[in-house]
């Protein structure tokens, strides 16, 4: 029962709308055939009578749906196909009904002799026309919206699990490369090795946050960008300098964008005291990261998989893409703002 108080209540502008018509249509044939208006023009007995015809109509139809239909798309052969059939059956189901009422009543002779059941054959082919287009439109409307819903929930689902395999590629480089430094750390200075463990923990517990989260504030992907560049600082002192410039922080990024930015700045760059490499960081409209260049020369071929990685990810995030820019000796990679509403 409170299934199909559901059913009632989610088709309820639909079932209205057939009442109104219905109500409407009644009230037109009163006045054509009397030719005249009066209060029993407006009596609602006329469209109860309809619902039930129509009620019959849509069970025919929903069982030639049942039977044939294949395709979950609308299918311009196959919905005729179904009305075709239905405007067959309905006019012999409802003769058959109003044979079975008439025999009960005992006025057989009355209501079916032969102009009585021309013209009742030819009235029902012609309500199972209108109200059956209505039905099927309404019928493919809504599965066709229903089918939208899946594919979208669907392709959330694949994005998610994407997602999330692009950032466990990411999780443990991070942590691979700050053990490095801290093994580094350990045979050069014991109490910076101390300092950046304390330091590299706390930065840790972001990434383990971060990693359940599909995007986070700027705001504290800046922090979380202050905090990593303070550990290499550690090991390469001033050969790398971060400037961060912020005129608007307003929106979303995807975790850790910042860090692997830098870091990516660090691993094909080589800086020294004398000659540091220069990150620069600007938040506005956009976010952009640059650096002058001096490429390692002993540096492996580089491969971009970091960079892909996260152009990935923004791909299944924003309709704005990742964009990489090289130009003399400046390398610049400008990252859109996510934005949630």
């Amino acid at each position: 029962m409170e299934n199909w108080l559901h059913k009632l209540y989610i088709h309820r502008y639909f079932l209205l709308f057939i009442m109104l018509f219905g109500y409407v249509e009644s009230i037109y044939l009163r006045v054509a055939a009397k030719d005249e208006i009066n209060f029993y023009m407006f009596t609602p007995e006329a469209v109860f009578l309809a619902l039930l015809q129509v009620g019959v109509l849509y069970a025919i139809i929903l069982f030639f749906i049942k039977r044939w239909q294949r395709l979950d798309e609308f299918n311009v052969r196959e919905s005729l196909k179904i009305l075709a059939a239905s405007l067959l059956v309905f006019p012999l189901i409802m003769q058959v009904i109003g044979l079975f009422i008439s025999l009960v009543a005992g006025n057989i002779e009355r209501n079916f002799n032969l102009d009585i059941i021309v013209y009742t054959l030819f009235t029902f082919f012609l309500q199972g026309i209108t109200y059956g287009s209505f039905f099927l439109v309404y019928y493919y409307y809504q599965r066709n919206k229903n089918h939208k819903q899946q594919l979208a929930s669907y392709h959330q689902a694949l994005s998610e699990m994407r997602i999330n395999q692009l950032k466990s590629q990411i999780n443990p480089h991070f942590l691979f490369n700050n053990l490095n430094v801290l093994d580094q750390l350990i045979e050069e200075d014991k109490h910076k090795a101390s300092d950046f463990l304390n330091e590299f923990a706390e930065i840790y517990r972001y990434v383990l946050q971060a990693s359940d989260e599909r995007v986070v504030s700027i705001e504290k992907e800046l922090h979380f960008a202050k905090q990593y560049y303070r550990l290499f600082h550690y090991k390469y002192g001033n050969a790398y300098q971060l400037n961060i410039e912020c005129r608007n922080i307003s929106g979303y990024i995807v975790p850790m964008t910042l860090q692997l930015l830098i870091e990516n700045v660090i691993k094909h760059n080589v800086g020294t005291g004398e000659e540091p490499i220069f990150i620069t960081l600007v938040v506005a409209n956009e976010i952009s990261v640059s650096n002058n260049i001096n490429r390692k020369k002993s540096a492996e071929k580089v491969s971009g998989r970091a960079l892909n990685n996260l152009k990935e990810q923004y791909k299944l995030l924003t309709e704005m893409p990742v964009q990489i820019h090289q130009s003399g000796a400046k390398f610049t990679v400008i990252i859109p703002k996510i934005d949630l509403t």
